[in-house]
């Protein structure tokens, strides 16, 4: 995906307006240099026996059974991440530390600029590492990570009928609009064709789109809707941020505190995110297709949420028709991408992500009860993909016990 770059970024800067996406210079690579074995969160070593290793597994799995705990012969979450994640060798999780250290080191070699890896299997961080300055508290911009965010709050919003459902047509919450290219196939855009980026819209994803929406246009709901149409909705995979933002647009316009304050009380407080800072366009509406920051554990949450349908503790904060609507192939995108709503989904691996530039993704795999996140400041999320195909994915050494509903079982073939 292209975008911003380095000279807007600091024009940018210098008015006081944060960068949502630009290209900036690299941070560097990952020096290759010697280091002591990996400690998870736990301070146990991922892939070595550290000393007292067998006391504290036999400790850990007294405590819950890979994360869980028998109740009636039945298999529970005995916690939820919402006050903090806890902590877990990976064994006693069921995956192969090893593998998650050789993960780490094909990323070292590969001089990979990554801020962070959290590996999340069963409700339990087995891996947590970041380098250089960055650590578990650190906030990252998500870039189009965002645009995940924003699909579960447009699920929220026909869950409350606020929105009627994803075939009422966009321009029916915006009727004071006058287009500049009045094409009548404008009145057939739905809100599935903007969660699905199918919209018709004559979007080019650019720096030179963003720098005209920075520089010249304050109403950029205006600015995607003015966009002439190239082909009639829902018939071709156009990646868009426009169509996010007008999601984020619609969402403001019909709830009352609008889409921040909408997502602090129905998505983030209930997870237990705290007040994440987000980018206004300069109409005062948060960007639906970047700008949030969070830190890489509550990354993770939106995935934990996902992982089980929607449902946080005991409530159902995203419908679990949503969630299965969201994550399952829509239409054909890039390469062997399929894409949901607002989320990439690779069937041939049975996992959906939530992917922004730099390197920002979460990784969702339902049949291995397993989240993955990562942060970085790289060209491409490909070998972040990579990563997780060949040594995260292998390292589940067993299917977990009573994997979460819709999960497809994944078996070790994938590996290398």
């Amino acid at each position: 995906m292209k975008t911003i770059g380095t000279f807007l970024c600091a024009a940018l800067a210098a008015a006081g307006l944060a960068a949502c996406s630009g290209k900036t210079p690299s941070t560097g690579p990952i020096k290759a240099t010697p280091r002591p074995p990996l400690k998870t969160a736990t301070g146990s070593v991922v892939g070595g026996n550290a000393p007292g290793s067998t006391s504290a597994k036999k400790e850990t799995t007294r405590a819950g059974i890979s994360g869980r705990r028998m109740a009636g012969g039945g298999i529970v979450e005995d916690y939820w991440p919402t006050e903090g994640w806890r902590t877990s060798t990976p064994e006693d999780q069921e995956m192969d530390g090893t593998r998650l250290q050789a993960a780490l080191e094909s990323a070292q070699r590969q001089r990979l600029s990554l801020h962070g890896v959290v590996v999340i299997r069963h409700g339990y961080i087995v891996l947590e590492k970041y380098f250089a300055s960055n650590n578990a508290t650190s906030v990252h911009s998500l870039y189009s990570c965002t645009k995940s965010f924003v699909s579960a709050l447009v699920g929220i919003a026909i869950d409350k009928r606020l929105i009627a459902d994803v075939n009422q047509p966009v321009v029916s919450f915006f009727p004071d609009s006058d287009f500049e290219d009045p094409d009548k196939s404008k009145q057939e855009i739905t809100i599935e064709n903007l969660l699905t980026m199918s919209s018709g819209l004559n979007w080019l994803e650019a720096d030179e789109t963003y720098e005209r929406m920075y520089t010249t246009y304050r109403d950029w709901v205006e600015f995607v809707l003015d966009l002439p149409m190239v082909f009639r909705p829902g018939l071709i995979f156009n990646y868009s941020s426009g169509c996010s933002h007008l999601l984020s647009a619609i969402i403001q316009k019909t709830s009352d505190k609008g889409t921040y304050d909408f997502a602090r009380s129905n998505l983030f407080k209930p997870l237990g995110i705290k007040d994440p800072t987000w980018e206004r366009d300069p109409s005062g509406i948060p960007i639906g297709g970047w700008g949030l920051s969070l830190s890489p554990r509550d990354m993770a949450k939106l995935g934990y949420l996902y992982l089980h349908g929607g449902k946080w503790e005991r409530n159902q904060i995203v419908p679990a028709s949503w969630v299965r609507s969201s994550t399952q192939p829509h239409i054909k995108a890039d390469g062997d991408w399929q894409y949901g709503y607002q989320w990439w989904v690779d069937p041939s691996y049975s996992f959906y992500a939530a992917i922004g530039r730099y390197g920002q993704s979460i990784f969702v795999v339902p049949g291995l009860d397993l989240v993955v996140v990562f942060t970085a400041h790289i060209d491409s999320n490909d070998p972040e993909t990579d990563l997780l195909k060949k040594y995260i994915i292998p390292a589940c050494s067993s299917l977990p016990r009573n994997p979460p509903a819709g999960g497809k079982i994944l078996q070790e073939e994938h590996g290398p």
